[in-house]
């Protein structure tokens, strides 16, 4: 038996960064523009740019910058640091379930009986 679980932030109930937006970050990133991500992703343009615009303004902080020419976007420091904390927040959540599975295992259970 597995426990299953999914990690995101909200603000007054309200999402603010999923994995779906971890995602697109790190697409934005590798890629460094915003129509190759949601290219990448199966996303409309439109759809990629709403939920970064969204977690940008529900955050108070910019997660993108664009290049001097335009053609090109960057992710900022505060957007390397929502990666880095989310990353943390989803490996002690695993790592909390993981060892929280055992005291649900069947077998043990029915030792135990």
């Amino acid at each position: 038996m597995k426990i299953k679980h999914r990690v995101w932030l909200e603000k007054n109930g309200k999402t603010i960064f999923c994995k779906g937006r971890q995602e697109l970050l790190r697409s934005i990133d590798e890629l460094q523009s915003l129509a190759a991500a949601a290219k990448k992703l199966n996303m409309s343009y439109r759809a990629a740019w709403g939920k970064l615009r969204t977690s940008e303004e529900r955050l108070g902080v910019k997660l993108t910058c664009l290049h001097a020419n335009k053609k090109g976007m960057s992710l900022t420091a505060e957007a390397r640091a929502l990666l880095k904390k989310f990353d943390e927040l989803q490996h002690d959540a695993s790592s909390f379930f993981n060892d929280y599975d055992y005291n649900f295992s069947l077998s043990k259970t029915r030792k135990n009986i």
